[in-house]
């Protein structure tokens, strides 16, 4: 199908909806929630074709104008700048039209693990998590712990925390994968430089609309929290894991003294990984191209490697290095790296389109 097309596909779609939405009270409230909201989707759409198809008519009447002498100076003027316009215009229609990550919108959960390294991977982990604490501040969004494994030099074993905002997941969902540290530990009295990893983990959090959960498909164990260390730091068992038996998934919380409240985080986080297996499951097309998209997450695979002595972070899904690794440990250039990874991916989506 070419764009020419398209367009008319979704014109003729957008009047359907609206024809149908007219006739509002022959129809139930769930059809018309979901109408309302297929027409909202398409309306900047159409505004944009709409444009386009005006800039096309006035850029031939201005082609037109400029064999007319009197007027020649002032068309020409008007026929660059249109001559310009219209691919920009075509390029945003295409990027509307592209099929949208229903997960997008979505708040995400976001899981850090210390990899191979010991203490200075949980060391690069706690930065990890701490970058994207400062990144989800900047955008103005809500960042909550949910869960701090830390060790006793101040690093963090495992650390998950849910991120709550407009368009979190289209933005953090890049991050999943291996992220690798080259660096001079402190601890390291020859100055060698030692490599470690921590795994990164993005998810979409699901609500209860999204995965229902069954009680009988749900095992919950309680025991006692353990510090660092394996002491314990409670004196009842408010610890929770929690399985999910017909997939074996499990997920363990002791970040709060309450049981009650670790058995609703737990039920969180295995509902959010519940939600992104089911996703991968029912897109096969995504799941046999995994490896070659920019987004992939899978986490087998290193992503980004942080070079301290070198002061740079190279993203090698894109060939991207930055000599800013300070700016973006702050987070305050990590939008740089992130920019790019969403234009590489609307690029490879577009190509796609075209084939």
């Amino acid at each position: 199908m070419n764009l020419d097309q398209q367009f008319d596909k979704v014109l003729y779609r957008y009047d359907e909806v609206r024809a149908q939405l007219s006739q509002g009270d022959a129809m139930d409230s769930q059809t018309f929630v979901k109408l309302s909201k297929e027409l909202s989707e398409m309306e900047p759409i159409v505004v944009s074709i709409q444009s386009l198809f005006k800039a096309k008519e006035e850029l031939a009447e201005a082609e037109i104008l400029m064999a007319d002498p009197d007027m020649k100076e002032l068309a020409e003027e008007e026929y660059y700048r249109l001559k310009d316009e219209v691919p920009k215009l075509n390029h945003d229609i295409r990027l509307l039209l592209l099929p949208k990550d229903e997960a997008d919108e979505k708040n995400a959960i976001l899981e850090v693990r210390a990899g191979t390294g010991g203490d200075e991977a949980a060391l690069f982990a706690a930065e990890l998590f701490r970058m994207y604490e400062r990144y989800a501040a900047l955008k103005g969004w809500r960042f909550e712990v949910l869960e701090a494994n830390a060790t006793e030099i101040g690093g963090v074993k495992e650390a998950s925390a849910t991120i709550t905002g407009r368009g979190v997941f289209a933005r953090f969902k890049f991050e999943s994968g291996v992220h690798r540290v080259q660096r001079v530990p402190e601890t390291e009295a020859s100055g060698r430089i030692h490599t470690s990893a921590a795994t990164v983990a993005v998810l979409p959090e699901a609500e209860d609309v999204d995965i229902k959960l069954d009680d009988k498909d749900l095992r919950f164990d309680v025991y006692r929290s353990q510090g660092s260390g394996g002491q314990s730091v409670n004196t009842t068992d408010s610890a929770v894991r929690v399985t999910h038996i017909p997939t074996g998934l499990a997920v363990a919380c002791q970040q709060e003294k309450s049981q009650h409240k670790n058995k609703a985080t737990a039920l969180k986080i295995l509902r959010a990984r519940l939600y992104e297996r089911e996703r991968e499951a029912k897109d096969s097309a995504r799941a046999a191209d995994r490896k070659s998209q920019v987004g992939s997450g899978d986490r087998s695979e290193r992503i980004r490697t942080y070079n301290f002595p070198q002061g740079r972070v190279t993203d090698h899904r894109i060939n991207l290095t930055l000599y800013k690794i300070e700016e973006v440990m702050k987070g305050d250039a990590l939008d740089e790296v992130v920019e790019a990874l969403v234009a590489e991916d609307q690029a490879d989506r577009l190509a796609a389109m075209d084939e």
